[in-house]
């Protein structure tokens, strides 16, 4: 097999650098953290291929990659702390609010957007795989009247939000622009700049805006040694959502927000079509509570829902998330007797605030501990397919680290609506996220006094609001009082 896989890697090429075997110095590292294996094919490559895996394999951290795969695997087996419910005075519930803290919480929120003081982080590094595109998942419209794309759509809203703290502050005239962060990865990062770029960033300033990748890292087989994608080029996978502390590192993008005045960064996952960016209550109420971390979170819709769920580890020991493939069956249905309801009912939705400080903190621990989670997957080979390991961290990850975390209830009906899956899937399709934006904004319409007229039943469409004009329903009575509207359709002014 390896001998067929490399017959053409043999064919008359410009004569390299490297003779009968590899660099020396650099074989002794390989030897040294047990992968020269990388060489293994060394004698049947031609010139250029073995230039080009010196320089695949001088491209990598090793030390670093190293202590991560030996930690990783290390962490394997060892037990964690129990799992408890978390506290019910670490959530704050729809509920429980009165009108007085929300308009608190709005107005604080607004003032620290005016002030500069608020960033948004764009977790942006899928594909549309699932959705039947091969370009980035924000670059997909999911069939709303004005044909938007979600990166459209969430854009929209922080220039809708910008607005609004410019009136609330004492110079209504001075918007202050907050600042974009786009987290990519090598599948996405040429087409999502040459999104925006190509539509002018959607009414963004272009320097309002940064574009980074997550790293990389080899995929390793369980004992921990490289897989081979190609005889010259070792395999290699995006390092998770979570990988997003580690580039913020060495970027230095922390120190960037340093230089423009941030305090609080917004971070959320790009494939949620209701998702309040920069979300003026959310930031009110964090400031409000002086925590290092939040986190917006609905209620599970019933047992066997596949997300995640916020627990506390150990008594009286921090916050944190079990995914719901972690979860056995006692846990995912166990009922809360005083309440009627899931003991383990706080979903993750991907929906969290950090103070700056803190997250130089997390980037520091994580990258210290080097602990990452090892998924199981058929990595592309010179075998053909090869089950290995991919080395990953998640977003959530953070919140072991934080003394202090905040959950934020949030309703599913104003604020998630997932696109995970292609049209005819029984759940979080583009269909479903549209038709609940649709029925959202048409009861905004509703409640400004306005009237809806259709041509098919309503419970399947309704008005579409731009982010233009409303941020969360308000501002709309000089819009649609005693006027009518036919759905579906676009209102913008």
């Amino acid at each position: 097999m390896k001998e067929e896989m490399v017959v053409g890697l043999s064919a008359p090429a410009p004569v390299g650098r490297w003779g009968a075997a590899p660099p020396q110095a650099l074989l002794e590292r390989m030897k040294d953290y047990g992968q020269e294996g990388a060489f293994a094919l060394w004698d049947d490559l031609s010139p250029e291929y073995r230039e080009l895996l010196v320089r695949d394999i001088e491209s990598l951290d090793l030390s670093r990659i190293d202590r991560i795969i030996r930690r990783s695997l290390g962490s394997q087996g060892i037990p964690v702390p129990a799992v408890e419910p978390v506290p019910e005075s670490s959530v704050s519930k729809v509920e429980g609010r009165s009108p007085e803290d929300k308009e608190r919480w709005w107005k604080k929120g607004l003032k620290a957007i005016s002030e500069g003081k608020l960033a948004v982080l764009l977790l942006a590094g899928g594909q549309g795989t699932r959705l039947g595109s091969s370009d980035p998942k924000g670059c997909f419209s999911i069939g709303l009247p004005s044909g938007k794309s979600l990166f459209q759509l969430q854009v929209e809203r922080i220039l809708c939000v910008q607005k609004l703290a410019a009136q609330s502050s004492e110079s209504p005239s001075n918007i202050v622009p907050i600042h974009l962060y786009i987290m990519t990865s090598p599948f996405t990062d040429a087409s999502t700049r040459n999104f925006f770029e190509t539509r002018r960033y959607f009414g963004l300033e272009a320097d309002q805006v940064t574009f980074f990748q997550q790293g990389t890292l080899p995929c390793v087989s369980a004992d921990g040694r490289f897989i081979m994608e190609t005889p010259y080029r070792v395999a290699k996978a995006p390092d998770g959502n979570g990988g997003v502390y580690a580039a913020l590192k060495s970027k230095k993008l922390m120190e960037d927000m340093v230089a423009r005045g941030v305090k609080y960064v917004d971070f959320y996952g790009v494939d949620n079509a209701l998702v309040r960016v920069a979300d003026p209550a959310f930031l009110g109420y964090f400031i409000d509570k002086g925590v290092s971390s939040a986190a917006k979170v609905v209620r599970k819709a019933y047992p066997q829902e596949n997300v995640g769920v916020f627990v506390q580890r150990g008594h009286g020991g921090p916050l944190s998330v079990v995914e719901y493939s972690e979860m056995d069956a006692a846990m995912t249905t166990e009922i809360n007797q005083s309440t009627g309801r899931l003991r383990y009912c706080w979903s993750n939705i991907c929906l969290h605030m950090f103070t700056l400080d803190f997250l130089n903190q997390v980037a520091n621990s994580l990258e210290k501990d080097s602990v990452y989670h090892l998924a199981e997957k058929k990595i592309p080979s010179i075998h053909g397919f090869t089950t290995g390991l991919k080395l990953e961290q998640f977003i959530f990850d953070a919140f072991t680290y934080s003394p202090s975390t905040a959950l934020f209830e949030v309703v599913r009906e104003e604020e998630f609506a997932p696109v995970k899956n292609a049209n005819g899937a029984t759940y979080d399709t583009p269909d479903s996220a549209k038709l609940m934006l649709l029925r959202l904004h048409s009861r905004w319409v509703v409640a400004a006094g306005g009237f809806l007229t259709h041509s098919v039943p309503l419970y399947m469409t309704g008005v579409e609001v731009s982010p233009l004009s409303s941020y969360s329903g308000e501002n709309l009575e000089a819009i649609c009082r005693g006027r009518t509207f036919h759905a579906p359709s676009e209102i913008s002014f």
